[in-house]
């Protein structure tokens, strides 16, 4: 067995290893599980009993010693294939095929939105995505009974008796408040986000999306100032020669109240009409409890689901689409 073990040792010390397919070599022969090395381990049983313990130790000595050589000469080809790299090629030339990254369908919507909204004199406002009882159902008109407070309809972050409630917002609706709790008038403002509902996922609704609502406060605010936005934005986003319906609604949080739809034109011919946003004159409780005076301002509100905007944009009719982060999908965004 030591003849053996010395044998296999001078191969492996002249054993040359320059090239990726000679280091391979050398570790499927010599260190793999079916190699010569492990092979020499399973005859163990074959020394005598007193011999195993040195022949144990000899065996490892060896393993440790091809171990050692396969790693180096790894660690040295790397190194020249780097040093030969460096010397004859610009790193900083791009890899081709390059394959650029594209923004997603609804990054695209939102800075479309933006982009009209601002053209139509708005400005961009955020808020947090928890937020507290207050600012997401009472200042809005939300009676405590109202569904939307129950825990079908909202995520609760916490919900007890002695703290407020804290929720993941259900709309974009509590920056409106905080706005309109700074004072300044007037405010004309757009706050995209993301919300959430407990709702089931289906090709029509998902249990997050993206909102863009609007808000515009001041002196003498009308609801064909509301309407005329609205059908502005329409034309900006779809076309001049879009199909749209204004209708009466209710939320608790506008009085009157509107929704908007669009026709939805499906290739084949056929097509529906498809909800987009709903908005209303600022319901007087709700300037009131943000500290404004009914008697002296008005204002209007909409809000819109961007997921929706983008659908139709894009002519994409499962809203999980949108979320699976296909990459058959957003290659073609491309550009």
């Amino acid at each position: 067995m030591n003849a053996d073990i010395e044998a296999l040792r001078k191969e492996i010390e002249s054993a040359v290893l320059d090239t990726e397919e000679a280091i391979e070599s050398f570790r499927l022969t010599y260190l793999s599980r079916k190699g010569r090395i492990p092979s020499l381990f399973k005859k163990i049983g074959d020394v005598p009993p007193e011999q195993r313990g040195a022949f144990g130790q000899s065996m490892n000595e060896l393993k440790e010693q091809a171990q050692s050589i396969w790693e180096e000469a790894e660690l040295a080809l790397k190194s020249k294939t780097d040093d030969e790299r460096s010397a004859s090629e610009d790193l900083t030339l791009p890899v081709e095929p390059t394959l650029a990254g594209t923004l997603h369908p609804l990054t695209r919507t939102v800075n479309e939105m933006k982009e009209i909204f601002l053209r139509l004199g708005f400005d961009i406002a955020h808020g947090p995505e928890i937020e507290d009882d207050f600012h997401n159902f009472t200042a809005l008109n939300f009676p405590p009974e109202h569904p939307a407070r129950d825990m079908q309809d909202t995520f609760f972050v916490r919900k007890g008796e002695e703290e407020e409630d804290l929720v993941l917002r259900t709309h974009t609706s509590p920056v409106q408040v905080r706005l309109m709790q700074e004072g300044t008038l007037p405010i004309r403002s757009v706050m995209p986000g993301r919300v959430f509902r407990n709702e089931a996922v289906t090709a029509k609704s998902y249990f997050q999306f993206f909102q863009m609502e609007g808000l515009y406060v001041q002196e003498g605010v009308h609801m064909g100032e509301l309407i005329q936005t609205l059908v502005q934005f329409a034309r900006m986003m779809y076309g001049e020669d879009v199909r749209y319906r204004v209708r009466p609604s209710f939320f608790p949080f506008t009085e009157p109240s509107i929704e908007m739809d669009v026709w939805w034109e499906k290739d084949n011919g056929a097509g529906q009409w498809l909800e987009i946003l709903g908005a209303g004159m600022v319901d007087p409780n709700v300037l009131t409890s943000a500290g404004l005076d009914p008697e002296k301002v008005s204002g209007y509100a909409f809000g819109m689901g961007v997921d929706r905007i983008a659908m139709l944009r894009y002519g994409i009719d499962d809203i999980r689409t949108l979320y699976e982060n296909d990459l058959r999908l957003l290659r073609q965004f491309s550009g």
